[in-house]
């Protein structure tokens, strides 16, 4: 449970960090100026699928924006997974689904991805800012996380290209809602506010929510159903992939206190 260890020491307002909300990438260049770390988030399906790999043994992984970048790494002997519109590009032998990073075969290889949405993000993210990988699976350690760092957070949500999607608008909500409510952070702008009560609107009835997104209803008519359960189920992977010298790799880290939804609520 999550219970401040001593009241007086929270910082008073004027030294709580800032977390905002950006819904798509294309309104990145609005905000950029003002943060120090980055969460990039694509729910259905990048960064549940990147986080997803790390946890399950994959050493690194390289995101990249384009399908021709993506096959230079191929053609170099990389192993390689191409996305586009849900579907696995011709070409390659998997793309962004959670569970073709279960494979055993995957424990300790560099992979290299590129998605339709979630890689482009992350690239843009990359220039000078700390980067982090956030997803529904792993709500709580990247909460926790960024209330250890304590720094400006901007949460940038994939979208569907560079439109608001529902699912990324919620789990960046809920980021922004568990940080508020520590009371070490804060936001001004009107995304984050909107982003946070969607998330609180949705957050006891989630999957049933979600049941009018668009992207699920994309990859729903591709029959990958189980893609998108294991995607909007929240806590699954206790992992928190970060980018270090153009590649994403595991984050070694215990949380010293967990900040989660349910603990903030009970204290």
């Amino acid at each position: 449970m999550y219970k401040p260890e001593n009241l007086n020491a929270l910082p008073p307002i004027t030294d709580r960090k800032l977390v905002e909300v950006c819904y798509t990438p294309g309104q990145y260049h609005l905000y950029q100026e003002d943060f120090e770390i980055v969460v990039v988030i694509d729910v259905l399906r990048a960064t549940s699928a990147i986080t997803t790999a790390l946890h399950r043994g994959v050493d690194r992984i390289i995101p990249v924006a384009s399908v021709e970048e993506a096959l230079e790494y191929k053609q170099k002997g990389f192993i390689v997974g191409a996305e586009r519109d849900g579907r696995v590009v011709e070409g390659f032998d998997f793309g962004n689904s959670p569970y073709a990073y279960m494979d055993e075969q995957m424990k300790g290889k560099t992979v290299v991805l590129t998605t339709t949405n979630g890689t482009k993000a992350i690239q843009m993210a990359a220039k000078d800012k700390i980067v982090v990988i956030g997803c529904l699976n792993n709500l709580d350690i990247i909460c926790s996380w960024l209330a250890e760092q304590h720094k400006h957070t901007l949460i940038l949500a994939s979208g569907w290209k560079d439109k608001v999607n529902l699912e990324d608008t919620i789990c960046g909500g809920a980021i922004a809602d568990i940080l508020i409510e520590s009371r070490k952070f804060q936001c001004v702008e009107d995304s984050t506010v909107a982003a946070k009560f969607m998330y609180r609107s949705a957050r006891e009835h989630l999957w049933s929510f979600l049941r009018a997104s668009s992207h699920r209803r994309r990859l729903i008519k591709l029959n990958i159903q189980r893609d998108v359960k294991y995607c909007l189920t929240a806590n699954t992977v206790p992992c928190i992939p970060i980018l270090e010298n153009g590649a994403l790799v595991k984050l070694q880290y215990e949380p010293k206190q967990w900040l989660t939804a349910e603990a903030i609520e009970q204290s």
